[in-house]
């Protein structure tokens, strides 16, 4: 009965130990979704005639040259594709003050589109910058092609909307 109580006792007090305050739990707001239009025509949809007819993206600052990230085609509500990057490219640091992080990453995007018989590749690049803090970590701004075409509204998804 000793080694009951004795047992019981040691569990709770591990409870206890292991409960976190609900305040410290930090909030996660890095998913990306990045349309590419070109003249009202949805780039990403490989349905379309003059389409991209697939994509790819590589970390620039991976450990390799070669390192590819994976990301997922989607279709929204209007049935609008964009591509939806979720994580797997490498941050570095570039500032620190106090609590506060800013992170970047650097990825570069191949599509490519089907003219006449060959196919014509577009290299671009994403670069995003990433605010970090206890209480959230969150994608700040996004540049693309050297373009600021992001900056974080509260509340509000992280939505890219390029124009070529």
């Amino acid at each position: 009965m000793k080694n009951l109580f004795f047992l019981t006792m040691v569990a709770f007090l591990t409870f206890l130990a292991c409960r976190g305050d609900e305040e410290s739990v930090q909030k996660i707001d890095q998913v990306i979704n990045l349309y590419i239009d070109s003249l009202g025509q949805d780039m990403l949809n490989v349905k379309l005639p003059g389409s991209y007819i697939s994509s790819s993206m590589n970390d620039v600052y991976g450990l390799t040259d070669n390192a590819p990230i994976t990301v997922s085609i989607k279709k929204d509500a209007d049935t609008i594709s964009y591509i939806e990057y979720l994580a797997g490219a490498k941050r570095i640091g570039i500032d620190s003050s106090g609590s506060s992080k800013t992170y970047e990453s650097k990825i570069a995007l191949k599509l490519t589109k089907k003219v006449n018989d060959s196919n014509r590749i577009t290299n671009d690049t994403m670069t995003i910058q990433y605010l970090s803090t206890p209480e959230i970590f969150q994608v700040s701004k996004i540049w693309y092609n050297g373009v600021l075409q992001f900056t974080k509204v509260e509340g509000q998804p992280n939505t890219v909307k390029i124009v070529k």
